[in-house]
């Protein structure tokens, strides 16, 4: 089993940043796929950003040259640098961990942008 926990949400004004940090633990491969998506009051989840084990990035083009995907494969983690927040990037952000045939979400952690 695989559990995947969230941290790093929080209030922030339009135009600042916040560090999102996603830490996944028990029975890790080595070759997987980490990242976060979001979830809006009355949307859809949707796909911000992913990266593979090897590195490669993927990014909504809602968050292109804002936003910075990263992670420690020795840690297990995935990291989501926000710059240039902006009120529409408000919503519930989740970690998803995939790999194998399985997916493992995290509870969820909440990014709220305004003044």
């Amino acid at each position: 089993q695989v559990q995947v926990v969230e941290s790093g949400g929080g209030l922030v004004q339009p135009g600042g940043s916040l560090r999102l940090s996603c830490a996944a633990s028990g029975r890790i491969f080595s070759i997987n796929v980490m990242g976060w998506f979001r979830q809006a009051p009355g949307k859809e989840r949707e796909l911000v950003a992913t990266i593979t084990s090897g590195g490669s990035r993927n990014y909504a083009d809602s968050v292109k040259g804002r936003f910075t995907i990263s992670r420690d494969n020795a840690k297990n983690t995935v990291y989501l640098q926000m710059n240039s927040l902006k009120p529409e990037d408000t919503a519930v952000y989740y970690c998803k961990t995939a790999q194998g045939f399985s997916t493992y979400w995290g509870q969820g952690t909440q990014v709220t942008v305004s003044s």
